[in-house]
């Protein structure tokens, strides 16, 4: 296996002092200090299942009754933008894997002030949308066993996870591996299942046609505004992929199972993603969809799946506890990388004993105060669900709500200026590269503005893009005084020598 000599980046033990040095060759990831316990299966799970959640299986239905049949075009446009970042973040990765994935990217291309920003960011996004999906979760449960409170289901679940979390990393990687399989199971059987009616060779089913694509109103029923919406609905639900650049970092060979974790992931995505739409349209008409209500019931209904509610109740509970258990450990790393780079306290920085050194991670190497720190802060946000979900955490969640198309842009704009870098100083490590560079990152900067401004103009979305932009400002604010205290310390240390 070909490694070339790590870079050296600014650490914990790093003083900020004087204006950010110039960043080190990308040429390879740094040495971390978390444990190795995650295999290639594992991390092509993940990739496969991070972004199959409750977004799909659900939130699909307020997409379609928006759209029509024409919500098909919304997920390729959606997916098409998604697959285009995972493709940039991939190749970063590949090149220079770090628990801290695009925040790290991010610093070495734009300065510490990018890094710092957008770990940060990110970090809140996960915590708070965290208890949205323990929430949801324990909803279900409830409705399962009414004598056990949400609130006790909720504590049981965040409980379990950082139990989970605290342990080998392939603890985490065993239980997102087998929630995955059974996500994608699901979409696999519904797909096929959904074929098969299409073309009356189910029990009791007749050939459907092209019928419930082109009735009423068409295939374009609110014309292209009814696709611009449908975009708006569905493209968060491909946030998640992330996190399978963080987890890279923690598998033997970072490079190589990143890129493969990526190419086999955002094809298959977007085909299980689209090829639901495509299913559930042609099989029963948009009409018959709505808000709030999953289409793939109405679909399982439809065909004579008995129990189908029951079933997709247990798809979308995996799928919640899935998310739940992803977000935490990305949050974890995440404050882990950024307390490497002397960007969060110094005492999230211990791991447990044993590190990377030990039998596939199982000796230790866990960041266990990042988990517990990211964790505290998730009950915090769960306790706010709970107390005020229409006045506190509604603010709190909006605040969050275009932070991922921020996050997004700001892997374009890296990875624009890092592959530059890469091709001149270590053209050897580009084993993943993105399409048609720069055009199509440029494009992808373009459709990822467009989307913000859409957004504003959206009644419903716009709250979510002036708090995120608010969140977004504060967080720049502080960087921006680190940076001006740092260059104040640097000069002053100049001036005394």
């Amino acid at each position: 296996m070909h490694e070339t000599p790590p870079p050296t980046p600014p650490g914990p033990s790093t003083p900020a002092a004087g204006p950010p040095a110039a960043a080190p060759p990308p040429s390879a990831a740094q040495a971390e200090p978390l444990a190795h316990g995650l295999k290639q299966r594992h991390l092509t799970m993940l990739g496969l299942g991070g972004v199959i959640g409750a977004g799909l299986f659900v939130g699909s239905g307020a997409g379609i009754a928006v759209a029509g049949p024409a919500i098909v075009v919304s997920y390729l446009i959606a997916g098409a933008l998604a697959m285009l970042v995972m493709r940039m973040l991939g190749e970063m990765s590949a090149a220079m894997p770090a628990s801290g994935s695009f925040s790290v990217h991010a610093e070495r291309a734009l300065g510490r002030w990018a890094g710092f920003s957008v770990g940060w960011l990110y970090w809140f996004l996960l915590v708070v949308v965290l208890a949205v999906e323990a929430t949801a979760a324990a909803q279900i449960a409830h409705g399962w066993v009414p004598a056990v409170e949400p609130w006790a289901w909720v504590l049981l679940f965040m409980v379990v996870f950082t139990v989970a979390n605290l342990t080998a990393v392939k603890n985490f990687g065993e239980f997102e591996f087998w929630f995955a399989s059974l996500k994608v199971g699901a979409i696999v059987v519904f797909l096929v299942l959904g074929g098969l009616a299409v073309f009356g060779l189910l029990p009791d089913t007749d050939p459907v046609g092209m019928t419930n694509l082109t009735g009423r109103g068409g295939f374009l029923p609110n014309g292209w505004s009814g696709v611009v919406s449908g975009v708006l609905t569905v493209v968060f639900a491909f946030g998640g992929l992330e996190v399978v650049t963080i987890a890279a970092a923690e598998t033997d060979d970072p490079a190589r199972a990143v890129g493969r974790a990526v190419r086999s992931a955002v094809v298959r995505i977007l085909f299980f993603y689209v090829g639901s739409m495509l299913v559930i349209v042609t099989v029963l008409p948009w009409t018959a969809q709505q808000a709030g209500l999953s289409p793939y019931v109405k679909v399982l209904d439809a065909i004579g799946v008995p129990s189908a509610g029951q079933i997709m109740n247990i798809v979308v509970f995996v799928a919640l506890l899935s998310a739940l258990n992803a977000n935490l450990y990305g949050s974890s790393r995440m404050v882990f990388s950024l307390a490497e780079r002397g960007e969060a306290p110094r005492g999230l920085l211990k791991v447990s004993g044993g590190g990377a050194g030990g039998p596939s991670g199982q000796a230790g190497g866990v960041p266990r105060r990042a988990v517990l720190a990211s964790v505290a802060f998730g009950f915090v946000s769960v306790l706010l669900n709970l107390l005020w979900p229409d006045t506190v955490f509604l603010y709190m969640l909006n605040s969050v709500g275009a932070v991922l198309l921020f996050v997004w842009a700001l892997i374009a704009a890296s990875q624009l200026r890092l592959r530059a870098r890469l091709e001149r100083e270590a053209p050897e490590a580009l084993s993943l590269r993105m399409w048609c560079f720069p055009y199509l990152t440029w494009l992808t900067l373009a459709g990822l503005l467009g989307v913000l401004v859409l957004m504003l103009t959206d009644g419903a979305a716009r709250p979510q893009v002036l708090w995120s932009a608010g969140a977004t400002a504060l967080v720049l604010l502080v960087a921006a005084g680190r940076e001006w205290q740092a260059r104040r310390a640097g000069a002053e240390g100049s001036g005394g020598t």
